[in-house]
C-alpha cells in the first residue's frame, strides 16, 4: 500500500527545463542539507557512484523529480484549474479504494497549502515535494491502509491490499516476504510469552492458581530453558501457508464483492478480510492444533512435530486435528470487525483533531492505532479462543471430560465465573509491545534488503 499514490506521484513524464529554473536549482543546491531527506537524495542523485553529488547530478535529479511532480499534480487536478482542492482529493482516494471525507481531505492540504487558501497550486506542490521525494504521501496512504506489519501472533486481521503496479513488478511478494520474516522473529522472541498464555488457558483454574512467575517457573523446572520454546516451530512454519492462502483468497472474495463501480468499500473489504481468514484458518489449523499439543505437551512426549501428529492421528484420528475448530472461526468475526472498526476510528480522531500542520502521522502514530486496534479484537475474542484452546488440549489432558464448545463455556462459568474466560490473558498483553517493535523492525530491514524500502 506503499505504493498507492506512487502511480501518481512518480510516473514517468516528460517536462520542460529553463534557465530561470537552472538558478533556482542552483540555490537549492547550496541549501541542500544532508539530514535524513537530504541522504536520500544524495543516494538518488549520485548517477556515477563515485560517493559524491556534484551540481550537474544535483541538477538532473531535480528535473526528473519535477517531471514526476508534474504528472502527480495533474492527475489530482481533475477540473484542469491549477489547483487541487479538497474534492478532489477525497475523488482521488475513492479511485484508489480509501474513502475520506472533505474535513479530512482538508487536512491533508492544510499541510502542503503555504498560502491559506485552502487549495494547493503548482508551485506550492512543487515546493512541498521537492526536497521530499513522496516520502510525505506515501505515509499519509500508509495510514489510510491497514498494516499487516503488526505481527502479534494471532494472525486474524484483514489482509494487506496491493495495487495493479505492485502486482505486476513483483513488489506484492516482497512486501509478503518481509512481512513473514518479520513475524517469524517476533513469534520466537515472544514464543516464552506465548507457551506461558497457552499452559495458563489449559490447566490454569481456581484451584490451580497460576501466575506469569509461577507459570514459568513450573515450565522452567519440568523442561528447562529450551522447553520455554516448545511450539514455537509450528507457530513458525505455519507463516507461510496461512499468508500465501489469506493473500490468495481475499483476492477472490474481493473480486466477488466488489461494487458494479469496481469501489470496494469498509464493509466489503471486512466481509472479503473475515472469509480471507476463515478459509486461511481453515486450510492450516491442523498446525494450529499441533502447536497446542506441543505447548502443553510434556518434555520427551514427542520427539517433534511429525512425531506429534502421527500420534495423535494414531490415538485419536483425523477429527481430532480439527478440535476446535467451530470457536475458532467464531472469533474471526469480533477480532477482525472491532480491529478495523478501532483502527479506522482512530486514525480518523487523530486526523480531524491533531493533524494540525502535516497530515502524515508518523511512525509512533501507526504503531500505535495498529497496537491498540488489534489488542482490542485480542479484547473480544479472546473468550472464544480460550475454548479453542482447551478443545485441542483437553484430550492430551489427564483427567479432563472431552467436552463441546457450548459444554466448556458452561463449566468454566459454574466453577470460574467471567474471569474464567481471560485465563492467561495477562501474558498475551505482555507479548504485544515487544512482538509489535520486533516485527516492526525487522520489516523494515527487510524491505531495505528486499529493495522495497
Amino acid at each position: 500500500m506503499f505504493q498507492l499514490l506512487r502511480s501518481l506521484v512518480l510516473p514517468a513524464a516528460a517536462c520542460d527545463g529553463s534557465r530561470d529554473g537552472d538558478s533556482r536549482y542552483a540555490t537549492l543546491f547550496r541549501k541542500l542539507d544532508l539530514n535524513e531527506d537530504g541522504r536520500k537524495i544524495f543516494k538518488a542523485g549520485d548517477i556515477n557512484q563515485d560517493g559524491q553529488l556534484d551540481f550537474e547530478e544535483f541538477m538532473q535529479y531535480l528535473k526528473d523529480h519535477e517531471k514526476k511532480m508534474k504528472l502527480a499534480f495533474k492527475s489530482l487536478d481533475k477540473n484542469n484549474d491549477g489547483k487541487i482542492e479538497a474534492s478532489e482529493v477525497v475523488q482521488s482516494l475513492k479511485i484508489l479504494g480509501i474513502s475520506i471525507s472533505e474535513k479530512q481531505a482538508e487536512k491533508i492540504l492544510q499541510s502542503i497549502d503555504a498560502d491559506g487558501t485552502m487549495t494547493v497550486d503548482w508551485n506550492e506542490w512543487r515546493d512541498h515535494f521537492m526536497f521530499n521525494p513522496a516520502t510525505d504521501i506515501e505515509e499519509i496512504i500508509r495510514y489510510w491502509k491497514h498494516s499487516t506489519v503488526l505481527d502479534i501472533g494471532d494472525s486474524l486481521t484483514v489482509p494487506d491490499e496491493f495495487t495493479e503496479e505492485e502486482k505486476k513488478t513483483g513488489q506484492w511478494w516482497k512486501q509478503l516476504l518481509a512481512g513473514g520474516v518479520a513475524g517469524a522473529v517476533s513469534r520466537t522472541g515472544t514464543a516464552p510469552l506465548d507457551r506461558l498464555k497457552v499452559m495458563m488457558q489449559v490447566h490454569g483454574s481456581k484451584s490451580n492458581k497460576m501466575d506469569i512467575a509461577s507459570g514459568f517457573k513450573q515450565m522452567l523446572k519440568e523442561g528447562g530453558v529450551r522447553s520455554l520454546w516448545r511450539g514455537n516451530g509450528v507457530n513458525v512454519v505455519k507463516i507461510a501457508p496461512e499468508t500465501a492462502i489469506k493473500f490468495w483468497a481475499y483476492e477472490q472474495y474481493k473480486k466477488i464483492l466488489t461494487k458494479d463501480d469496481g469501489k470496494l468499500g469498509t464493509v466489503e473489504r471486512f466481509v472479503s478480510g473475515s472469509l480471507a481468514g476463515a478459509t486461511a484458518q481453515t486450510s492450516i489449523y491442523p498446525m494450529e492444533v499441533l502447536k497446542t499439543r506441543l505447548a502443553v505437551g510434556k518434555t520427551g512426549q514427542y520427539s517433534g512435530m511429525f512425531d506429534c501428529a502421527k500420534k495423535i492421528l494414531k490415538r485419536e484420528g483425523v477429527k481430532a486435528f480439527y478440535k476446535g475448530y467451530i470457536p475458532n472461526i467464531l472469533g474471526i468475526i469480533p477480532y477482525a470487525g472491532i480491529d478495523l472498526g478501532v483502527y479506522e476510528l482512530l486514525k480518523s480522531t487523530w486526523l480531524e483533531h491533531y493533524a494540525s500542520s502535516s497530515a502524515n502521522p508518523g511512525v509512533f502514530v501507526l504503531l500505535g492505532c495498529g497496537t491498540v486496534s488489534s489488542t482490542c479484537g485480542q479484547l473480544a475474542s479472546y473468550p472464544l479462543a480460550l475454548i479453542r484452546t482447551r478443545m485441542q488440549a483437553q484430550a492430551s489432558v489427564e483427567g479432563a471430560p472431552q467436552l463441546n464448545m457450548v459444554g466448556l463455556f458452561q463449566r468454566i462459568i459454574a466453577t470460574e465465573g467471567i474471569r474464567g474466560l481471560y485465563r492467561g490473558i495477562a501474558p498475551n498483553f505482555m507479548k504485544v509491545l515487544p512482538a509489535v517493535s520486533i516485527s516492526y523492525v525487522v520489516y523494515e530491514k527487510m524491505k531495505q534488503n528486499l529493495g522495497i524500502a
